[in-house]
């Protein structure tokens, strides 16, 4: 099982990218992105069921962050916008095999089986 990340790059605050990620297999249980300032640990940004129910977002990035797949081509999206300096880090796409429906255990790195290579965000100010 291999994930790709890609996507990342340099943008102003306030501006938007969107992250791609393709995976190639074809069914996970869930599917997250997580991200590593420098500094400090890897940290939960987002996730979402394999079969598209109710995402979950850390509190920093709700309302501007939205994950989602696209079912054609087995690519998973963050959609990042109003981006702020804060958000600057290596962007990471996961998979789970197991379902997790609790977020004591999706928001957790451990959980994740398959991880991909990591994008770079900067957020300029």
């Amino acid at each position: 099982v291999q994930l790709q990340a890609f996507g990342g790059g340099l943008v102003q605050a306030g501006g938007y990218l969107r992250l791609s990620c393709t995976a190639s297999e074809r069914t996970f249980g869930r599917y997250g992105w997580f991200r590593q300032a420098p500094g400090k640990e890897r940290e939960f940004v987002a996730t979402n069921s394999w079969r598209s129910g109710s995402a979950y977002y850390t509190d920093s990035v709700k309302g501007r962050f939205t994950i989602f797949r696209d079912n054609r081509d087995n690519t998973l999206y963050l959609q990042m916008n109003s981006l702020k300096p804060e958000d600057t880090a290596v962007y990471f796409c996961a998979a789970a095999v197991g379902a997790y429906t609790l977020p004591n255990y999706f928001t957790l790195s451990s959980t994740y089986d398959y991880w991909g290579q990591g994008t770079q965000v900067t957020v300029s100010s």
